[in-house]
């Protein structure tokens, strides 16, 4: 068969059992077989390079297409991430980690959000430096040699040979270049050390093992006479020439996910199905948790406990299926052995009589149950070579399609891929537009997709997000991703940095055997959320009940905080890391009901003031802790009663249980915010509503030792203003503490039981996902508190455009969402019962926001114009996918959403005052305020539990 040279492409996927290549035909698509001329499955050897060698030899020799015609030989990999998901010390090399930053993220160390097992494994060391960069540009701290070389002192006592560099605003380091200076200084005193800066962890751990594994991929195409480029997979669906990807193959992670999606949608020409694809060890769902994901392929093991339950994974026998599998006289019980006793012919089943056929059917629909948002029926394509093992029908799934090529879908996908330029920086505006910088940033983007490999002529913008960098003056974030298809020729073969070729490393059986470490893993029975009850323990010195914390209330407070920011606030994610941390250091969380505070309790009050941008770089520091410090010394106080927060919304929903933790300042948390919700700014709060001179004397802290106090004013606004003025100066985010107030004023002027709610609808949340009606999410969370007279469902579709721009320290835009087209819908869990339909269906939906969102007005498809919701009632984005908040920074084209909108407290709607704070023309729009709802004020969890 003849092909144009440019289009004919070699694709292979080396799983953990099997290594699959296709030869295709990129000009013959649309043909009946798709473009593929031919294919060809073999088990992964112990080798891997064996494998690959036999499978594109096998294709080539069935195409009989000439080399030089060969574009390129594409590889998409499980290797790398079931090193991580299957917790292989063979694999895993330990990590020291070293941090920049004089100040900043030790509130957060390096493997904080790493499973325990997987802890274990990779966790050499960690440290930290002065250094550090702020969000401007300035330098935090110089870099002290004499501390680096102390550092590395540490890292060779224990034996350690990768090593992580990572400074806090190092992308933006054109000038200091800390991260290279330390660099040059670690490599000189740890020769022969792996040091990347700015690199991942997991990234550093596996870059042995890829460089190895990348080197027998050359290997085998030398022998093979091919003389086209080799490219890997990337997660984004996009390529990476090999020797990119053995300095980052974290890149590569979950690509055998995406190509087994590409590679289906391809062959099966389907838009709304579930992606099945047995075959893998590592195929995950909608979103990747590397080490949490489901994994099913021909040789996971199975284990099945005494009661019944079956696990399948994450750990695997891999390309020693054929020894180890029951079915090959093996002891070893895998999904190979299950398929097999649903009646397919492998290897010997009379090894196998005591399985039974129902096993495999109650596997397959527990995991696409897993995978679906609701339990209504939906069509299944199935791929990989291990779908043999589906039954011709599954409970819960209305069609199962295996179409032409199947078992060798991930392989398509490789071969079909495209390759990608990727820009992520920061710009000044100073001499230039944001539409110059845009530009500016494509052609970047263009020319980095050219260089790895694209055709220029083909290569088009796919994303481009340019997004103000709040209290910065004149600095921009933009990120592009450009894509192309891969020009002809490609990358020549050249070395991969590390050892020679002629030193490769291989490992057999016996060696995994040896090498191979037992984890211990903590044992954790599925949580029941239905009989889940919060602690409340009555207080033997003062007979208050006070709710005792636990984590998984922690994590419930974080998702509801994160919907009552209404896009706002920031994520509470590094404050949740933070309190899950002292919770298993044994410190304790309190919340208490506002009307068991005395009389006479002194509560101090504040949080974070500033761009959460600077917080997902810097982590944590005290700065909040600080402020109070500053003013209690201020005010000569010994110490106080209670601590309360400035706002529920987002992050600083949770900052007064850090500064309640028996780790700081040992006060319970009153149940009760200043907002009940999110707000742009310090005086928008219902005590401002009330009273004026509130908030002063105050004080911020920057968390690198800079404090102001502020302690008169002639107006609550004005301290904003110039708080504000001074967090941009102090690296733009600050810890704010505000005047001390009383218990009447939290009660008549408070939200209450705030604190409550944000649980309630984390729960919600968590419930959601436990039973897989994330559909309904929202109707979840108008049942849970106040039904449809308080809550409404406004709408639900797609996110279309997403406008940013900065003023004056804030980020101002807005978003526009689209009803789904009919065949881009899913099913509901359940038919939307009358009151609970949404507030306005077909058209377009407009969400301004400042911070957090400001109004939501429905546009008919006749151009018929409605407002349905506005502050201070609350609108909040959901992910349709997650059933989780998206705050201003997640906005992305093309997002599903469901948007939910939530009755304000009366001490924002029943006064005009209120309203001339937090209304629709505090943020400059001339609308009349209609209300949502009514208000129904939330259940208290202390009361309720008690």
């Amino acid at each position: 068969m003849a092909a144009r040279m440019a289009t004919v492409r070699i694709g292979v996927d080396v799983g953990g059992t099997n290594t699959d290549s296709v030869i295709l035909d990129d000009s013959a698509r649309t043909s009946s077989n798709r473009g593929v001329i031919a294919h060809f499955k073999t088990a992964t050897t112990p080798n891997v390079t064996d494998g690959i060698e036999i499978a594109v030899r096998t294709v080539l020799q069935q195409s009989a297409i000439p080399l030089d015609h060969i574009a390129c030989l594409t590889i998409g990999t499980t290797h790398f991430i079931n090193a991580v998901v299957e917790h292989d010390a063979r694999r895993l090399s330990k990590v020291a980690v070293i941090r920049l930053s004089k100040s900043f993220t030790r509130e957060v160390p390096p493997f904080s959000d790493f499973p325990l097992a997987l802890k274990e494994i990779m966790y050499g060391y960690h440290g930290y430096l002065d250094g550090g960069l702020h969000i401007d540009g300035a330098q935090e701290s110089p870099i002290i040699e004499s501390q680096v070389v102390r550092e590395c002192e540490q890292i060779r006592e224990k034996g350690i040979t990768s090593v992580v560099i990572a400074g806090v605003y190092s992308p933006i380091d054109d000038h200091f270049r800390q991260e290279d200076r330390v660099r040059e200084v670690m490599l000189r005193e740890l020769p022969g050390a792996d040091i990347r800066e700015n690199a991942s962890i997991l990234n550093a751990s596996i870059l042995r093992f890829a460089r190895r594994t990348i080197r027998g991929f050359r290997s085998a195409m030398k022998r093979l006479n091919l003389k086209c480029g080799l490219y890997l997979t990337q997660n984004d669906g996009t390529l990476v020439d090999a020797t990119s990807a053995a300095r980052l193959p974290i890149r590569t992670f979950s690509s055998g996910a995406t190509n087994s999606m590409r590679g289906a949608a391809y062959l099966g020409g389907r838009t709304s199905t579930i992606v099945v694809d047995i075959g893998g060890t590592t195929q995950a769902s909608a979103y990747v948790t590397v080490a949490g994901s489901i994994g099913l392929g021909g040789g996971s093991i199975v284990r099945e406990s005494p009661g019944g339950s079956v696990m399948v994974g994450p750990d695997s026998v891999g390309h020693f299926l054929t020894t180890q599998a029951r079915v090959f006289g093996g002891t070893t019980l895998t999904a190979t052995d299950i398929t097999v006793a649903a009646g397919a012919d492998i290897g010997d089943a009379s090894l196998i009589k005591d399985i039974p056929q129902s096993l495999t059917k109650s596997l397959l629909e527990g995991i696409v149950d897993v995978m679906k948002t609701s339990p209504e029926p939906l069509p299944v394509l199935l791929v990989g070579g291990g779908s043999i093992i589906s039954p011709d029908s599954l409970q819960g799934v209305s069609k199962l399609i295996r179409p032409p090529f199947h078992d060798v879908a991930n392989a398509v996908g490789a071969a079909i891929s495209k390759v990608g330029g990727t820009v992520d920086l920061i710009q000044s505006t100073v001499d230039q537009t944001v539409a110059q910088a845009v530009e500016k940033a494509k052609a970047i983007a263009i020319e980095r997709a050219v260089k790895a490999g694209a055709e220029k002529s083909t290569v088009e913008i796919a994303e481009v997000d340019a997004i103000p960098l709040q209290y910065v003056a004149n600095q921009v974030r933009i990120i592009v991703k450009a894509i192309g298809d891969l020009a002809s020729g490609g990358a020549e073969l050249s070395a991969v940095d590390g050892t020679p070729e002629d030193e490769d490393e291989e490992f057999g059986e016996e060696e995994q055997k040896a090498v191979k470490t037992e984890i211990r893993e903590i044992e954790t029975a599925a949580l029941d959320i239905d009989a889940y009850q919060p602690q409340i323990v009555t207080s033997k010195g003062t007979g208050i009940p006070e709710w005792y914390v636990s984590e998984v209330d922690v994590a419930w407070l974080a998702d509801g905080c994160y919907v009552l920011g209404c896009a706002g606030g920031g994520s509470p994610f590094p404050e949740y890391i933070q309190l899950r941390d002292q919770l298993r250091a044994g410190q304790r969380l309190r919340i208490i009901d506002s009307s068991h505070l005395a009389p006479e309790a002194n509560i101090y009050w504040g949080g974070h003031m500033g761009s959460p941008a600077v917080s997902v770089e810097r982590l944590a520091a005290l700065e909040t802790i600080d402020a109070i410090k500053e003013l209690m010394d201020y005010l000569r106080h010994d110490s106080f009663d209670a601590v309360m927060g400035l706002e529920i919304g987002g992050a600083n929903g949770l900052q007064p249980l850090l500064l309640g933790s028996t780790k700081h300042f040992d006060r319970p948390v009153i149940d009760a915010d200043w907002m009940g919700r999110a707000y742009p700014t310090y005086w928008q709060t219902t005590l401002c509503v009330y009273e004026t001179g509130q908030l002063v004397p105050c004080a911020i802290a920057s968390g690198d030792g800079k404090h102001i106090l502020m302690t008169k004013t002639t107006d609550d606004e004005i301290v904003d203003r110039a708080l504000r003025a001074s967090c941009s100066e102090m690296g733009s985010r600050v810890g704010m503490a505000a005047r001390p107030t009383t218990t009447d004023r939290v009660r008549n002027y408070g939200v209450l039981n705030t604190m409550s709610l944000a649980w309630r609808i984390g729960r919600c949340i968590a419930r959601a996902h436990a039973k897989n009606t994330l559909t309904t999410v929202a109707e979840q969370i108008v049942d849970e508190i106040g039904g449809p007279k308080t809550v409404r469902v406004l709408f639900r579709g797609k996110i279309i455009s997403v406008e940013r721009r900065l003023f004056k320290g804030h980020s101002y835009g807005e978003i526009m969402i689209q009803q789904l087209a009919s065949d881009e819908e899913e099913d509901a869990a359940e038919p939307i019962s009358s009151g609970y339909e949404p507030a306005a269906t077909g058209g377009f939906l407009k969400i301004p926001f400042k911070n957090e969102n400001i109004y939501a007005k429905h546009i008919s498809q006749s151009g018929e114009e409605k407002y349905i919701a506005m502050v201070p009632d609350l609108i909040s984005v959901l992910d349709t996918q997650s059933g989780k908040a998206l705050g201003v920074p997640e906005f992305r084209y093309g997002l599903r959403v469901t948007v939910l909108g939530i009755t304000c407290s009366p001490r924002w709607s029943d006064t005009e005052k209120g309203l001339q704070i937090g209304g629709p023309r505090a943020f400059g729009y001339d609308i009349e305020y209609v209300p949502l709802g009514v208000y129904i004020e939330p259940r208290s969890v202390i009361l309720e539990y008690a």
